[in-house]
């Protein structure tokens, strides 16, 4: 960009910036979300299909988690990136809903582009937009139902519905009990509100066997075998020890030369090293421990005299799974082992070493603090996709717990959503009314993709969908499976309200910013070439 004053440029912006203005600007946005919102939307509901992902070093993801895919693509284009900071916002906050919130947010835009089209200002637009934000929210507060953080049936839908769809819903039924049995062990009352901290659970994974042989463990599992062959491979009624120091003769922190001139001087400076490490064994064997967890190494000699009295002990136990071990047993953590008592041990049913696989479980904790899910599948592809599963799964009955409260699925809420919003626009008026309708229409997307995904007639089903609405059904939903309008709340598909509103408010606030955009300058050097794109 330059200006002329007196014959000579000047130049206000450097060389090499992209610059596009107006119409330009506005519909280089529209495209790039709408593009974003296609490369997940097929992915969407229990039917959806699966996307392949190869990256640069040659490492594969499959998945139809909208937020694992955006992640992995690479997106240039501005506009693009702020679609998919939806996903991620979306993933951060609830965990699940994440494609959704991206293909309502596509669709925005689309009505957008239409209503510019008609020659509607973007501010007009975007102050629609908002309003229609407000009462969509408003809305789809009243659509809600409670949830006892108890009631572990209803906990257990709602967990179905997060992995229903993903490839490995084959096992659903016995990671749902899992899930649900892992989130109500580690959910604390606090002052009469419910909360639950997705740190609290644990999540190791292991190839061999099936889905089937996953696993909860109230406690801790270990990627890790004891020291020694010598020490017992199982320990009932286990007293734990947690100790952070290494259990070995450190070296000194200053330069520093002993001679030694005669024989007995080696033979008594060996059995003073010997010395040393027993008095560090019988202080972990004086405080009661029959378990040992060393965050360092455990020197040979200490091994032994562990061994000797039947203590099980592990070393080089990474500091988080310490930390997570102190949780679940109720155990403090010492950093020496003379300053280690009976009370600071923990307590576990039994600490066992699994014969087939590199682990320690320690299960039978009472009332953990922490629980663990071992994952079990026949590759690698599969116990990620395994594991993004179980992740959303916790996620979405931990945001029920805390919240106590649940809507339907099967595109019954973004029905209700758009014809109660298109009401609403009839009692504003003006330019701004058209834009509120516009906003309500963007719903349309997600039972008309549900359909599609399904292989159903998106317009037949969007029809017999706004009807049964217009009844007053207010939970009927689209049956991917059977393409029939049913009552999803006697269906039982049910999601957490905070992914609804979240998804509703990531998508709009995003489609407002968006529209009001009418000047893009992209700073490249010269050797950049064109303008970021998809």
């Amino acid at each position: 960009m330059s200006q002329q004053l007196g014959g000579q440029p000047i130049i206000i912006i450097n060389q090499g910036t992209k610059r596009s203005r107006g119409e330009e600007a506005q519909h280089s946005n529209i495209m790039a979300a709408k593009a974003i919102a296609g490369a997940v939307r097929t992915t969407l509901g229990p039917r959806g299909m699966d996307k392949m992902l190869v990256g640069s070093t040659g490492d594969i993801v499959i998945t139809n988690d909208g937020a694992t895919i955006l992640s992995e693509i690479s997106v240039k284009h501005p506009g693009g990136k702020m679609m998919v900071e939806v996903a991620m916002t979306q993933d951060d906050q609830v965990g699940d809903g994440t494609t959704t919130a991206v293909v309502i947010a596509g669709s925005l835009m689309e009505q957008a582009e239409k209503l510019l089209e008609m020659g509607i200002h973007p501010t007009v637009i975007s102050e629609g937009y908002r309003k229609g934000m407000e009462k969509a929210l408003e809305i789809a507060d009243t659509l809600s139902f409670k949830v006892d953080p108890k009631d572990r049936k209803t906990l257990i839908r709602i967990a179905d519905t997060a992995i229903t769809g993903k490839s490995v819903e084959s096992a659903k039924e016995k990671l749902d009990g899992i899930i649900v049995d892992a989130v109500m062990a580690i959910t604390e009352k606090t002052d009469g509100k419910y909360t639950a901290d997705e740190d609290d659970v644990l999540i190791k994974k292991q190839k061999g066997k099936s889905i089937d042989d996953s696993e909860l463990v109230r406690g801790i599992i270990l990627d890790k075998k004891r020291v020694s062959e010598g020490m017992p491979k199982k320990v009932t009624g286990a007293k734990i020890a947690l100790i952070a120091m290494p259990l070995e003769i450190t070296k000194t922190q200053v330069k520093a030369k002993i001679k030694i001139t005669t024989a007995d001087q080696v033979s008594a400076f060996s059995q003073q090293e010997q010395d040393s490490l027993k008095k560090l064994a019988d202080s972990v064997i004086a405080s009661g421990a029959n378990v040992l967890l060393c965050q360092k190494g455990i020197a040979d000699p200490v091994q032994f005299f562990l061994a000797k009295h039947g203590v099980f002990a592990i070393e080089d136990v990474p500091e988080k799974d310490l930390k997570y071990a102190a949780r679940a047993l109720h155990a403090n953590i010492v950093n020496k082992p003379e300053d280690l008592t009976a009370k600071d041990l923990g307590h576990a049913e039994s600490v066992e070493e699994d014969n087939n696989i590199d682990i320690t479980r320690i299960s039978g904790c009472k009332n953990p603090k922490t629980v663990s899910i071992l994952l079990r599948g026949t590759s690698d592809y599969l116990l990620d996709e395994l594991e993004r599963a179980v992740v959303d799964g916790t996620r979405v009955v931990m945001d029920a717990i805390e919240d106590g409260t649940y809507v339907v699925g099967g595109g019954a809420v973004e029905v209700e959503l758009l014809m109660k919003i298109r009401n609403y626009a009839e009692t504003v008026g003006g330019r701004i009314q058209m834009a509120i309708e516009g906003y309500a229409t963007a719903f349309e997307i997600i039972p008309r993709t549900l359909a599609e995904n399904s292989g159903y007639s998106p317009i037949d089903k969007l029809v017999a969908l706004k009807n049964a609405h217009a009844k007053g059904q207010k939970t009927a939903g689209l049956n991917v499976f059977t393409g029939e309008v049913i009552d999803m709340l006697k269906e039982g598909v049910f999601e957490p309200l905070r992914s609804k509103r979240q998804s509703i408010q990531s998508a709009s606030e995003t489609a407002i910013m968006l529209i009001r955009i009418d000047d893009m300058m992209i700073t490249q050097s010269p050797s950049a070439g064109e303008m970021p794109d998809m």
